[in-house]
């Protein structure tokens, strides 16, 4: 088993795949090397001295320089190196791409939902939702009443643990947990709430409006209940636009009622319920069918990273994203602060001029609003990824940017645009977990592959999430969370193609309704908006 790894031949440190011990020897590419202090697994070393000033490359790009001197087998920290990375200006080459060999993918299907404009679903959901956060209250009573009216939430052992403390019984009449009993066959009732649509400047509603008609366009979503007050600034009109901008034409039915205009409470959860329910009973007769992979739009996310990310779980998510880019489907790559450091390979990777420009435009007016809010990129690790072994954020990003894989870029979109075109997409969002997930979801990923090393319970309310393990130890410790373990690829079990291999049969399986992620099972909906703007 390998026990130290140098990912490209021209990067000049190592990372340890296990704990050293200071003073531990091994022989590295015919050289003998030194650890000079404690190193732990996922840590990086260095394979030369460098002395202050001299550049740290990683992946075979800039993610770093020495602002301490650093003797050989010295380890990498954030006290003696910081973020540095290559200005990109432009195209400076047309990368070429050999794709993967798709035969045995390209008559592959999965068996979707199967919308009018010709999108496929991975799920069959009917959306609440509000135009502001005014109607939050009024969506999470119509929660409560269709969910345990519909019987998809029983009580979980934890409410059942909490009867038996508060009502103490004999050992044989405890409350026991009880199987759901739907009386739905295939529809799910999913409900969103937000904290926008009025308050901010009049740009904040527009993106959300945008956001919200993505959800409803998305092929998962069967049709929405949509509650506006009326006096907001997210108007009804402006999210009607905003649908008919993204998809001039929707079919999907869509119930929208305005609570200025209905009288009491009473009145308008009355209708709506009535209203909604036999929508809902129509959209459950919709069945799977099959459909060939190009129907998948992919969304690559990572969170929670560490050491290990950069070389087991996301160069293994990007062969199977090249997979995938090869048969027609559509990645998504995400998170704009983590591709900075490896703008120059994205840029040249463009198969159209206008949008290398465009992704250099998106990234520069990002960071100016991130530098004018007194941040910057270069604080984008986490305190878990600096503990783990990251301590740049192009260190981070060059790990975080091998979801995409090779494939040419075929797009680039802004927060809210949706996408349309097969191949790789890069699409404007933050980092955060979440917010990036919403926004892809938002954009039409019909499925998301989250690849963590510290572990992250992040879902999706309309969208299955799949979580990849970056080690085998995150696996066995959070296997509720974990669906797949990519550890095998650091113990040198499995190869990076054999594991993508592994992944895309997997998502294959979570599109087909065949089995359900750990997000699903858990019921884990996060949906939090991108707030760019100032509150007024």
């Amino acid at each position: 088993m390998k026990t130290l790894i140098k990912i490209h031949p021209t990067d000049n440190i190592a990372i340890a795949l296990v704990d050293f011990a200071a003073g531990s020897e091994v022989v590295f590419e015919e050289r003998p090397i030194t650890f000079l202090e404690k190193t732990k697994a996922k840590h990086k070393i260095a394979l030369d001295d460098l002395n202050v000033g001299d550049a740290v490359y990683m992946y075979g790009v800039l993610v770093g320089k020495a602002v301490k001197p650093i003797k050989k087998g010295g380890l990498l920290t954030t006290e003696n190196v910081k973020h540095q990375s290559h200005v990109t200006t432009g195209k400076t080459e047309t990368t070429s791409w050999v794709p993967p060999d798709i035969s045995a993918w390209k008559d592959r299907t999965f068996m979707g939902y199967h919308r009018p404009d010709g999108q496929v679903g991975t799920a069959n959901v009917w959306l609440f939702f509000p135009l502001v956060f005014c109607e939050n209250r009024n969506i999470e009573v119509l929660k409560e009443v269709f969910e345990k009216e519909l019987a998809y939430h029983r009580p979980t052992k934890h409410q059942l643990m909490l009867r038996n403390l508060l009502k103490p019984t004999s050992g044989s009449e405890l409350a026991k947990e009880e199987e759901p009993e739907g009386f739905f066959n295939t529809i799910e009732v999913k409900f969103i709430t937000h904290q926008g649509g009025c308050g901010g400047i009049r740009q904040d509603s527009q993106l959300l409006a945008k956001l919200l008609a993505g959800y409803v366009n998305n092929p998962n979503v069967a049709g929405a209940t949509v509650l506006s007050l009326g006096c907001q600034n997210l108007q009804i009109d402006i999210f009607k636009k905003a649908l008919e901008a993204i998809n001039p034409d929707f079919q999907k039915p869509v119930l929208i009622y305005e609570q200025q205009k209905m009288g009491t409470v009473e009145e308008m959860l009355s209708t709506i319920i009535k209203d909604s329910f036999e929508a809902i009973k129509k959209a459950d007769q919709i069945q799977r069918q099959p459909a060939p992979l190009s129907k998948i739009k992919l969304g690559l996310e990572c969170g929670g990273s560490d050491g290990f990310s950069g070389i087991s779980a996301n160069p293994a998510l990007g062969y199977a994203s090249d997979i995938l880019s090869a048969v027609g489907g559509s990645p998504i790559l995400s998170e704009f602060p983590e591709l900075c450091g490896v703008e120059q390979e994205l840029v040249n990777r463009c198969v159209d001029d206008a949008d290398a420009a465009r992704f250099l435009e998106l990234m520069r007016d990002y960071e100016k609003s991130v530098v004018d809010a007194g941040s910057g990129f270069d604080m984008n690790p986490s305190p878990g990824n600096i503990k783990d072994g990251l301590i740049t954020d192009a260190m981070k990003s060059a790990g975080a940017a091998k979801k995409g894989g090779t494939s040419p870029v075929t797009a680039v979109l802004d927060y809210g645009e949706y996408v349309t075109k097969p191949g790789l997409n890069l699409l404007c969002t933050p980092g955060n977990d979440v917010e990036s997930t919403t926004a892809m979801a938002g954009s039409g990923a019909n499925m998301i592959v989250f690849t963590t090393g510290l572990g992250t319970p992040t879902g999706n309310p309309i969208t299955p999430v799949i979580k990849v393990s970056s080690n085998s130890e995150l696996a066995a410790k959070m296997s509720d969370i974990i669906d797949v373990d990519a550890g095998p690829v650091i113990k040198g079990e499995k190869t990076i193609e054999e594991m993508g291999e592994e992944m895309l049969e997997y998502i294959i399986k979570v599109a087909s309704g065949e089995i359900k992620s750990k997000a699903m099972l858990l019921n884990q909906n996060d949906f939090i908006p991108w707030k760019r703007g100032v509150s007024l």
